[in-house]
C-alpha cells in the first residue's frame, strides 16, 4: 500500500536529477482513465492523483523534464482540451480550427483554449441584454426574443447572480482568440524534424 505512488514520485525525481530528460508513458489511456469511475479502486485513484501532481511539478523545477505519452485510442481524448465544457462546435469546426492552428505547439493550443474558456465570462460581464430561460438569465443581443436590457451587476444587486449562466463556447470565440495568438513552431523547426525523420526515423 502506497508503494506505487512512491515509485511514481521516485521516477519523476530521477528525471529531475538527470535533466534534461524525457519520461515516456506507453498506453496512457489504460494507465489513467477518468478518475472516479465506478470500478476504480482506491489504490488506482491514488496513483492517478500522484501522477497528476508530479506532472504539474508543484514545488519543483520541471523546465527540462518532458512527459511524453502514447495512446492507441486518440479518439477517446478530449477535443482540444475542451473536455465537458458546453459548446456548440461541430466536427467541421474542429477540423477548420486544426487547419487554423498549423504551426501551434501543444502548449500554444493549451494556452489558446484556456483563453477561449474565459470568453463566455467576458461576454457575460460586458452584456447589456439578458433573456430568461428556465429561471436562468442568459446574456444575449437586443434582437433576442424576450431580451431585457440589464447588466450582470444589476442582476447581482437583485440577488439573481446565481441564476446567471454564460452562453456555450462558440466558433467565434476561438476565432477571436486565435486572431491574437501566434504559433511558436516555425517552418524551420519543422524542417529539422522532417530531415531527421527521413534520415533516421519511420513514418506510418
Amino acid at each position: 500500500m502506497g508503494e506505487s505512488e512512491k515509485l511514481v514520485s521516485n521516477l519523476f525525481q530521477m528525471a529531475r536529477d538527470s535533466a534534461p530528460s524525457i519520461i515516456f508513458i506507453d498506453e496512457i489511456d489504460s494507465l489513467c482513465g477518468q478518475r472516479g469511475e465506478g470500478n476504480e479502486s482506491e489504490a488506482s485513484r491514488r496513483i492517478k492523483t500522484e501522477l497528476l501532481v508530479q506532472m504539474q511539478g508543484v514545488g519543483n523545477n520541471d523546465e527540462k523534464v518532458l512527459v511524453l505519452a502514447a495512446t492507441n485510442t486518440p479518439y477517446s481524448l478530449d477535443q482540444v482540451h475542451l473536455g465537458d465544457t458546453p459548446h456548440n462546435l461541430t466536427e467541421s469546426d474542429f477540423e477548420a480550427l486544426a487547419r487554423k492552428t498549423d504551426g501551434f505547439s501543444g502548449s500554444d493550443i493549451a494556452v489558446s483554449v484556456k483563453d477561449v474558456l474565459f470568453e463566455p465570462v467576458r461576454k457575460t460581464q460586458d452584456a447589456m441584454f439578458f433573456y430568461k430561460n428556465d429561471n436562468m438569465w442568459i446574456p444575449c443581443g437586443p434582437k433576442q426574443p424576450g431580451a431585457v436590457q440589464t447588466t450582470m451587476q444589476e442582476l447581482d444587486v437583485q440577488g439573481l447572480a446565481s441564476q446567471i449562466i454564460p452562453q456555450p463556447i462558440q466558433r467565434t470565440d476561438f476565432d477571436k482568440v486565435l486572431a491574437r495568438q501566434r504559433p511558436t513552431v516555425s517552418k524551420k523547426d519543422l524542417d529539422v524534424h522532417e530531415r531527421f525523420t527521413k534520415e533516421f526515423g519511420e513514418e506510418g
